[in-house]
């Protein structure tokens, strides 16, 4: 039997691959090939399951990642730039950020969730820049943020070597005020 993790990374995948509109009982059950009372035995209801599946995007794609990159507290804020950077590209692919992104735009709950997650993402883009002694770390974290925002919507989407590219393109700007990696 799965178990609730298992529903949740599989509901990921198919927000992913399908948008919002295709995360659905049925959809899902026939994926896991389980059977409705299994997936109510986890969730009790379509809307408690898309209560947690934004609860698992929110902790999977912004707290754990944070995470990793705290994990080590000697690193300077450059080098938490950096591994943030990193992993960010590599943890998730744009379709999933995309996707979660148009049901923000279509929903209460998932829109409350997004601005969480934009809020954090940023916040704690502007404490390393703060750190790192940018003039300028509320404007530095938003620039820093769009990249990882905007190269998800060109077409085709930003490779994530690319994304980390344009990243070293702006480091020099916390550089050029005196830092150092």
């Amino acid at each position: 039997m799965a178990n609730a993790e298992a529903w949740l990374d599989e509901g990921l995948v198919l927000l992913a691959e399908q948008g919002a509109p295709a995360v659905t009982l049925d959809r899902m059950c026939e994926r896991m090939g389980m059977s409705k009372g299994a997936f109510y035995h986890h969730f009790g209801s379509m809307p408690k399951f898309r209560t947690r599946l934004l609860a698992r995007y929110e902790e999977r794609y912004t707290t754990a990642i944070i995470d990793v990159v705290e994990a080590d507290a000697a690193l300077s804020a450059r080098r938490k730039l950096d591994r943030l950077a990193r992993e960010a590209i590599i943890d998730t692919g744009p379709d999933l950020e995309i996707a979660v992104r148009a049901w923000a735009n279509q929903d209460r709950e998932a829109a409350e969730m997004q601005q969480r997650v934009d809020a954090t993402r940023i916040a704690y883009l502007r404490g390393l820049c703060e750190e790192a002694g940018h003039s300028s770390p509320d404007r530095l974290a938003v620039l820093l943020y769009l990249v990882l925002i905007g190269g998800a919507h060109l077409m085709p989407p930003l490779p994530a070597a690319d994304k980390h590219d344009i990243y070293e393109l702006l480091y020099p700007l916390l550089d050029a005020e005196g830092n150092t990696p």
